[in-house]
């Protein structure tokens, strides 16, 4: 079985190193290369196209998020995992809507990192829990009447997803079943959909869950 294909994509130089070190002896994973800038990633390309990606958002003449989308375009079977010191919603979710498979903060340890590789390398997107509830948080929609979710709206949301019930969902949260259903209410209001259902659907339609 050959190994997953991997460069990484940083203008640090040190980072990119330390990544490599960390896959030096890995059975699964090979860092075949790596790049400080768009040009000479697409010059290894050029010679030959990893299975995955690891792109930082910050990068020099243009930003990561950019890349991707183009890259994307150009070549559309190499997949990207963001991977960034930025753990903020928005740019979790212009990450997800730029194509990029996973995202990762660079505290993440190696088995994360290489669960999130082995992942997306089969296709299947790769976001964590805490990424998960920032996205979930940041959702937006079209039109200039959009209300984001509060902190608690966002955290019932996210178990909604997860399949739980109103009791079950009361009980982690250690609140009553008529709060849940108050937040459960507010929700649709904030985002203009009828039923838990569409709630539930209009998320996964956004990729944000």
């Amino acid at each position: 079985m050959s190994k997953i294909s991997v460069i990484v994509v940083d203008d640090h130089q040190l980072f990119r190193e330390g990544v490599r070190s960390l896959f030096a002896e890995d059975d699964l994973i090979s860092i075949e290369g790596e790049a400080d800038s768009a040009e000479s990633m697409y010059s290894f390309f050029d010679q030959a196209l990893p299975e995955v990606v690891l792109m930082d958002i910050t990068m020099p003449g243009a930003d990561g998020l950019s890349i991707i989308r183009e890259s994307r375009k150009r070549f559309p079977d190499v997949k990207f995992i963001v991977l960034t010191m930025h753990a903020d919603g928005q740019y979790v979710v212009k990450a997800v809507r730029s194509g990029a498979f996973g995202y990762l903060l660079k505290n993440a340890d190696k088995e994360e990192l290489s669960e999130a590789i082995l992942t997306v390398s089969k296709g299947k997107k790769y976001f964590n829990s805490e990424i998960s509830q920032l996205m979930v948080g940041n959702i937006s929609l079209e039109g200039d009447n959009t209300q984001r979710l509060s902190e608690r709206e966002t955290q019932v949301l996210q178990l909604v997803s997860n399949g739980k019930t109103t009791k079950e969902i009361a009980e982690e949260l250690f609140v009553s079943s008529r709060t849940v259903e108050t937040h459960r209410v507010n929700m649709m209001k904030k985002l203009d959909v009828q039923n838990t259902a569409e709630l539930i659907k209009k998320a996964v339609k956004l990729k944000l869950i």
